[in-house]
């Protein structure tokens, strides 16, 4: 399994954003644009704290593994597998949703003197810090999971994740 790369997370977060400060643009010249719900920066951040608890408690189990308490209870691969995937995609869609709502805020600055709009650009900027507490927690995740080096089997190459 391939690890998250920053930098193509942060790719997509600027595509994404330009793309949405030109769409937010053209569809406010055209008609009214629609508003940022209060929900988006609340969901992302439900899925963040999902993705922290479930790193925190892979790592917990691990750790108890490594130190052989007799009460540990294993860590099923498949399962941290699993979690894995559900981390990464995402982050993905967390770059994606972060960018979209990046580019409508800054779109959004310019209209702060009505306060229906203000309220928007403050719900897009919670959006975006957000979605890049998903993108934290999921490389935390991706680190927690991530297997040791094995020189004997694996060669020199990178450490493959679970």
């Amino acid at each position: 399994m391939r690890e998250l790369r920053i930098r193509m997370l942060a790719g997509i977060f600027l595509v994404a954003g330009v793309l949405s400060w030109a769409g937010a643009r053209l569809w406010n010249s055209i008609g009214t644009l629609p508003s940022v719900p209060l929900a988006a920066p609340i969901v992302l951040a439900v899925i963040a704290v999902v993705l922290l608890a479930t790193a925190l408690s892979i790592r917990a189990r691990l750790k108890a593994q490594r130190e052989r308490r007799p009460e540990a209870k294993g860590v099923d691969p498949l399962m941290a597998a699993r979690a894995v995937v559900f981390g990464q995609a995402s982050a993905l869609v967390a770059a994606l949703v972060a960018g979209m709502y990046g580019g409508t805020g800054v779109f959004l600055l310019e209209l702060l003197d009505i306060p229906a709009r203000r309220d928007q650009a403050i719900y897009a900027g919670f959006s975006v810090v957000a979605g890049i507490g998903v993108i934290a927690a999921a490389i935390f995740l991706e680190r927690v999971c991530k297997l040791p080096e094995d020189d004997e089997h694996n060669g020199a190459g990178a450490a493959p994740t679970v």
